[in-house]
């Protein structure tokens, strides 16, 4: 088992590799994924994103963890990865464990895509986002809340 690492002190270090990594992330996921059809266009229109024909989703068997040791252990530590985790906003790209890419998560994910619109760049929201879970804890981040308040409910079942 990993030894526990001070995040406060670490990010400032972790910042570029977890920047580096996300952005090669979402280039994969950019590339395998699909874009969104029509109704779902319309969620991620309702919880604000902006160009919502830009988003991919990929859906994988398990989403992909760090192969750095130490931006690994933070991601786990923190909960912001780990087995535990269905989906994952990387920029424009969704990432989803089969079988668990329903309405609410996605527009969940939709609210991150949003969010990272706002900020700009991966680049420039990753920083903040990931404050907010060393400050707050993955569940009480700021970004978290939002998203959570954003998700809609869909009594359809997702065409993927």
């Amino acid at each position: 088992m990993d030894m526990p690492i001070d995040i406060r002190k670490s990010l400032p270090l972790l910042l570029p590799s977890a920047i580096a990594w996300t952005e090669q992330q979402s280039q994969i996921a950019a590339v395998s994924g699909v874009g969104l059809p029509e109704g779902l266009i319309a969620i991620a229109r309702a919880v604000g994103v902006q160009r919502p024909n830009l988003i991919r989703v990929a859906i994988l068997e398990s989403l992909p963890i760090p192969e750095d040791p130490m931006l690994r252990a933070a991601a786990l530590q923190t909960g912001l990865l780990g087995s535990h985790m269905a989906g994952l906003t990387l920029g424009y790209s969704v990432l989803f464990c089969r079988g668990y890419d329903s309405v609410r998560r996605l527009s969940h994910e939709f609210r991150h895509v949003y969010q990272y619109e706002v900020h700009g760049s991966i680049a420039a929201f990753l920083p903040v986002y990931l404050q907010q879970i060393v400050e707050y804890g993955y569940e009480n981040a700021p970004f978290e809340i939002d998203a959570l308040a954003h998700e809609q409910p869909h009594p359809l079942a997702l065409l993927m």
